[in-house]
């Protein structure tokens, strides 16, 4: 089993930038895939970005140019540096781990794991 802890999480206003951390637990974190999702009240799970034990990245288009997704593998932790955000970020935040690579890394189907999510509000 593998645990995962969100934290970074908060209050910010139009235009700040906030980074949010996923402490993952395991001793092959270099090799899983790792995703950043979100969910607003009222709406469905959606792919915010991800990253492989290859380096490559994959972002949703409302956040490409914004958000940068990166790991620390020797600290077993994911981040995600948030910028330019709007009230449209606003979301419960969720880190997601699969073991192995994915067919399909925006599809929260393809993940195993999940924490339990941190709040990002956004205020204009």
């Amino acid at each position: 089993q593998v645990q995962l802890v969100e934290s970074g999480g908060g209050l910010v206003q139009a235009g700040d930038s906030l980074r949010l951390s996923c402490a993952a637990s395991g001793s092959a974190f270099r090799s899983y895939t790792m995703g950043w999702f979100r969910q607003a009240p009222g709406k469905e799970r959606e792919f915010v970005a991800a990253d492989n034990k290859w380096s490559t990245t994959f972002y949703a288009d409302s956040v490409k140019g914004r958000f940068i997704i990166s790991r620390d593998n020797a600290k077993n932790t994911e981040y995600l540096q948030m910028s330019s955000l709007t009230p449209e970020d606003t979301a419960v935040y969720y880190c997601a781990a699969q073991l192995s690579a994915v067919a399909s890394p925006r599809s929260p189907n393809d993940y195993s794991y999940w924490g339990q999510g941190t709040q990002v509000t956004v205020s204009s």
